[in-house]
């Protein structure tokens, strides 16, 4: 496949300081980095392993950082990687000062925050604010302790209902099913008080009422933005704040209703309180750190309030990522989103993955309308090819895209996992997640040979398909029909090009049933996203194109599932 026919400008040189001096675009330094950043995700334990245990640590990530130089990204985020006993694969936190062992120590964090900074890259740390590990030692002490204990009042004890409390004290589900409540046994042997955790019963809810709460996690975030990190991904940020007296919901399958509408334990406006004190504290930092949220959100509107211009920085967008290929369903969530933005002066962010749901190079490989956790391998060469289309289009969007490890691989979900080796703690209860977000982890490939195709030096803790081999690093790098080269050169396009980057609108071209096309300055984006070639005229000189495309005088032929870049 001819990918380019026009060769992309070669990425500018990065800066070589630290998180106080911007990126350049050419000779120009520039601010407010975040608004057309692209920001790649690590998830630590399917990187890279540096030491041969299976699982990936931060030295592995240090060593790979060239790699991401090279890829064109701005920025790294790194999924958790704190002390935990990895009931949720380090999203329970019990200490959010250390390091877990199995990632490393604090010294190699900070020799990979030093050498992302020397290589012109910035580093964004997940922070989990919502709940902490039942082994964290406020909630170990509060449970020791017993009923009275200070302690308690920094998560949600309850008693329950029922003559002798053996109910849970409201009707709220766990987002990993069952209820999410979990009652405890007091000192004496009997038993007590029960405990909030809207995730797995090793994840206590912290009770954001309590100042000491508050208190702590102002100076996480200073400790954090001493080591010199440039922001934080914060985890569950819409759930920090319960409504008032923790009211029953009163419905079942709870699930069903997220997203739908604002749920007791879900954005409440009370977060808000929350994100305007931190960014008062991001402030203070030179070098532009920032908040992006993780709000899932009714609606984009409701979303846009998490990035108002004294709160985040940045939300992202989930409506985008749970969008169908389909054109006019994509035009409308662009304009949605745009729109949205444009009110709080923040930038729209665009995203097709991430570690909680189905790789999008399967979801579009099945019929449209299956949600974004899903258990077949469907099509495979038709959701690469859709996954190439869609990546180019969201990398031409105005604003700030998100790019999940492996992705530029044209990695597949591992659908066909053995039940034996599933690590996904919603994979082991009877109800709510599906439990299958085991398949987007598996560690990606380096090299085409050798344990774990490069991953490590010993196995993986997941194990990974044979034909990943032929999509490692090391075979796509310099094959020009390569989804790697592709990643490369659209963002060394998008790096240069005037019309790509940040803004806050698009200009819709006329386009036939299927094609989604629209204008920036100087530069044109062209989608088919239908299964068979679209007659259109030329816009412009071709830049860049997810498949191959012949281009000559007057109309040609777009085709199947395919973008195309033109500047004008």
């Amino acid at each position: 496949m001819t990918q380019h026919l026009a060769a992309p400008t070669a990425p500018t040189s990065a800066p070589t300081s630290g998180p106080t001096i911007g990126p350049t675009i050419g000779n120009r330094r520039r601010t407010g980095w975040w608004r057309d950043a692209v920001i790649y995700q690590v998830y630590p334990r399917s990187f890279a392993d540096s030491n041969g245990d299976g699982m990936g640590d931060l030295e592995g990530v240090r060593r790979r950082l060239p790699y991401l130089r090279d890829l064109g990204v701005d920025a790294v985020w790194l999924s958790p990687f704190y002390a935990s006993p990895q009931a949720d694969a380090g999203y329970d936190v019990a200490d959010y000062r250390a390091i877990d062992p199995m990632f490393g120590t604090l010294l190699d964090a900070d020799a990979l925050i030093r050498d992302a900074h020397e290589l012109g890259l910035r580093i964004i740390v997940d922070l989990v604010p919502n709940h902490s590990s039942d082994q964290h030692e406020w909630f170990k002490r509060a449970l020791k302790e017993g009923p009275g204990s200070a302690l308690r009042g920094r998560y949600h004890f309850r008693p329950g209902k029922g003559a002798d409390g053996e109910l849970p004290p409201n009707d709220w589900e766990s987002i990993f099913g069952g209820p999410a409540w979990t009652r405890t046994t007091d000192p004496d042997g009997t038993p007590g008080d029960w405990y909030l955790h809207l995730f797995a019963p090793e994840q206590p809810d912290f009770n954001w009422e309590n100042p000491a709460v508050a208190d702590e996690f102002r100076s996480i975030l200073r400790f954090w933005l001493d080591m010199g990190v440039d922001g934080f991904r914060i985890d569950v940020a819409h759930g920090l704040v319960k409504a008032e007296g923790l009211p029953d919901l009163g419905s079942h399958d709870q699930l069903k209703l997220l997203g739908n509408d604002v749920m007791p334990f879900f954005d409440q406006d009370g977060v808000h309180e929350i994100y305007r004190s931190w960014r008062q504290i991001l402030d203070e930092y030179p070098g532009e750190r920032i908040g992006v949220a993780e709000a899932w959100t009714p609606t984009v509107d409701r979303t846009a309030n998490y990035v108002r211009p004294d709160e985040l920085h940045q939300a992202f967008n989930f409506q985008y990522l749970g969008t169908d290929w389909d054109a006019a369903a994509l035009r409308e969530v662009v304009d949605v989103s745009l729109a949205a933005m444009r009110p709080v002066g923040a930038p729209a962010t665009w995203v097709l993955s991430n570690h909680d749901v189905t790789r999008h190079a399967t979801r579009f490989a099945n019929p449209a309308g299956l949600g974004t956790q899903l258990r077949t391998a469907g099509d495979r060469e038709l959701g690469l090819r859709r996954a190439r289309a869609a990546s180019l289009l969201m990398l031409a969007l105005p604003g700030s895209a998100y790019v999940y490890q492996g992705e530029e691989l044209g990695l597949p979900d591992v659908t066909d996992l053995p039940d034996e080796a599933r690590q996904d703690p919603s994979f082991f209860r009877a109800e709510g997640q599906d439990g299958f977000r085991d398949g987007c982890r598996v560690p990606i490939p380096w090299t085409a040979e050798g344990p774990s195709y490069g991953f490590g030096a010993g196995g993986s803790w997941l194990p990974q398909p044979e034909s990943w081999a032929g999509l490692s690093v090391e075979t796509q790098t310099g094959d020009p029909d390569s989804t790697l080269e592709l990643y490369r050169s659209a963002l060394a396009v998008r790096r240069e090009h005037p019309g790509l980057g940040a803004g806050t609108d698009v200009s819709w071209l006329d386009a036939p049933d299927g094609v989604v096309a629209f204008a920036r300055e100087g530069f044109v984006c062209t989608v088919n996203t239908t299964g068979a070639p679209v007659r259109i005229p030329a816009p412009g000189h071709l830049l860049l194109a997810s498949a191959e495309v012949t281009v000559g005088e007057g109309d040609f032929d777009l085709p199947a599932d395919t973008t195309v870049w033109w500047t004008v």
